[in-house]
């Protein structure tokens, strides 16, 4: 029997079924779980949370003499809670840039919560619930509807220690703005971003010292790397209500389109859709972020990269559409424009993918930091374009994320 209570009503034992507020407002990455230690409910207390739903057939119930939602009233009140959500996800408003920054380092910080506590209870042989995990696909989804370039490239600029963890994010949502450039509805979108964030979730049973490694791997320790899309495949087969689109990415976001690519040689059509949107958006990421034995690549010359590979590993048409979903030059790209300053594209343009607005700060003529100014390619009185793409690691500049994220 479900019931509203108070937050300061809870005790343990009970089995808390729901939140009554935003993911973002509470300490915990799932919702439904039997409180067993008197520190949640002390998180639970000191959070934004006023009032919870508990599950009093699976758990403690309140005191006969306290005042508790009745089942019918609970019903009523779970349809209307379903309704105002769905109303809200409808209304998602576009954001500028500097906005949904704000909201997407929030995000982030609780998406990587998220992610390694998930990866934790893998570890310890415990089924994974995807359920608690589509909150967090809807948080991200509803940031990219409001602005795609502030939360995913966020999501890239991860340390080489946290990369396990908040590479499944940002996958997760290159997979959801691939789903939406790609013209994929509600649904579907939301199965991408469930299958990104657990496409890698076999990792959390790899060897540390593998995993983390600051070189190349041997062959015998890139055969047991090779082992976790079926280890995550395992694991997710062992979980309740799991997607069978999560199940097909997880196991074949390392195939390729020329049958080269593990673990079961597919090609071209016999990968899935998903499976094929998956392998564009991991590599992506994997080139960009930074790792154990190697700083990430630049974006724009990234997608250069893998545009040289499209033929063999990708399938063609999605790789258009993740460019498209990016920018040719995404957000962070260093570039030169025709003046001979140097700036980092900050935001994309709605008018063409040549003409995103540029952050500019250096001149190559007087070889001279400026002071910082934006420039929108895309304005009609705007005589600028850019001429190259510039190789960050050649100039060195130590704030040009800072310059960017603002």
């Amino acid at each position: 029997m479900l019931k509203r209570i108070s937050v300061q009503q809870l005790q343990v034992g009970m089995h808390l079924k729901e939140f009554c507020g935003s993911w973002m407002d509470h300490p915990f990455w799932r919702n439904s779980f039997v409180i067993t230690d008197p520190q949640d409910i002390v998180r639970i207390r000191a959070s934004a949370i006023r009032e919870v739903w508990i599950d009093a057939s699976k758990g403690l119930d309140v005191a006969p003499d306290v005042q508790a939602v009745s089942q019918a009233e609970s019903d009523a009140e779970v349809d209307a809670e379903l309704h105002r959500v769905a109303q809200a996800q409808r209304q998602v408003q576009a954001a500028p840039m500097a906005e949904e920054l704000e909201r997407a380092k929030k995000i982030c910080a609780k998406s990587k919560e998220a992610v390694t506590s998930m990866f934790h209870e893998a570890r310890m042989g415990k089924s994974v619930d995807t359920e608690a995990a589509q909150q967090l696909v809807e948080e991200i989804s509803d940031s990219i509807t409001r602005n795609p370039g502030a939360f995913i490239s966020l999501a890239r600029l991860k340390t080489a220690d946290d990369y396990t963890y908040m590479h499944s994010v940002a996958v997760c949502a290159l997979m959801v703005a691939l789903a939406k450039q790609l013209g994929l509805d509600a649904e579907q979108t939301r199965q991408a971003g469930i299958a990104g964030l657990l496409h890698d979730l076999g990792k959390a049973l790899m060897p540390m010292e593998v995993l983390n490694k600051p070189g190349k791997l041997t062959d015998e320790e890139f055969a047991i790397i090779k082992r976790h899309p079926e280890e995550g495949h395992r694991m997710l087969q062992g979980g309740s209500n799991v997607d069978p689109v999560a199940l097909d990415v997880c196991l074949h976001h390392h195939e390729k389109v020329d049958g080269s690519g593990y673990p079961e040689g597919l090609a071209g059509e016999q990968i899935s859709l998903f499976a094929r949107m998956g392998a564009v958006c991991d590599v992506y990421d994997a080139i960009t972020s930074n790792r154990p034995y190697k700083a990430g690549w630049d974006p724009a010359e990234s997608l250069r990269k893998m545009a040289e590979w499209s033929k063999g590993h990708f399938d063609p048409t999605i790789f258009q559409a993740f460019v498209k979903s990016l920018g040719i030059y995404p957000t962070g790209s260093l570039v030169r424009l025709s003046s001979g300053r140097l700036g980092v594209v900050v935001e994309q343009s709605d008018r063409s993918l040549l003409v995103p607005k540029v952050k500019v700060f250096f001149s190559t003529q007087s070889n001279l930091r400026i002071t910082p100014v934006l420039v929108d390619l895309s304005a009609p009185d705007c005589k600028e374009k850019i001429a190259s793409r510039e190789d960050p690691d050649k100039w060195k500049f130590p704030d040009l994320n800072a310059l960017w994220i603002g």
